[in-house]
């Protein structure tokens, strides 16, 4: 039920962005600023995916470039597999993405993953055992540790580092939208 459930979803997105693409830039434009009027969060003309999204770096070489083509020059290299990303434009193959301190540029989508991963932003968080501050902790998480994202409610996410798996507090994490759960 589930692999239908995503194939439909698949499917829906990719016919979303044919329709989108197929408009000129100007009503692509206007409908995008429709959207937000509405109250609709924006999606990216090229994918028809939320705008902004969180992805991780698939390899551990990524150069963000100044602009969307091979032309432009490095401006940055993240050299991190796996660092949470977050993506806030689309051009064609491109995708405009910065990192926890804002840093980024344009870098080419096959680079990037959608397996969502988040960076600790603060100093020796305990992992938990489950989501509750008095609980057990299995480990301490320094900044900078970049996690594997297993399931996140509002308050809390479950989290794999290194084969260590537990529940972290959201306020320490990077990576995640406000209000974003994952299951």
């Amino acid at each position: 039920m589930r692999v239908r459930l995503i194939a439909l979803l698949l499917a829906l997105t990719t016919s979303v962005a044919t329709l989108g693409s197929a408009l000129p830039v100007h009503a692509q434009a206007a409908t995008r600023e429709a959207g937000r009027e509405a109250g609709r969060q924006e999606v990216g003309p090229e994918t028809g995916l939320p705008i902004p999204r969180y992805v991780s770096l698939k390899t551990s070489r990524g150069r963000a470039r100044r602009g969307p083509s091979m032309s432009h020059r490095v401006d940055w290299i993240f050299a991190r597999r796996d660092l949470p990303l977050r993506v806030t434009g689309e051009f064609e193959h491109w995708r405009r993405i910065e990192d926890s301190e804002g840093l980024g540029g344009w870098i080419h989508y096959s680079l990037l993953s959608g397996v969502r991963t988040v960076l600790v932003t603060e100093d020796m968080v305990p992992m938990r055992r489950t989501p509750d501050p008095e609980a057990l902790e299995v480990a301490l998480l320094e900044a900078n540790v970049v996690a594997h994202i297993m399931e996140c409610t509002i308050a809390w996410c479950r989290l794999s580092v290194d084969g260590a798996r537990g529940w972290v507090e959201r306020r320490a994490l990077w990576g995640l939208d406000p209000d974003e759960v994952l299951d």
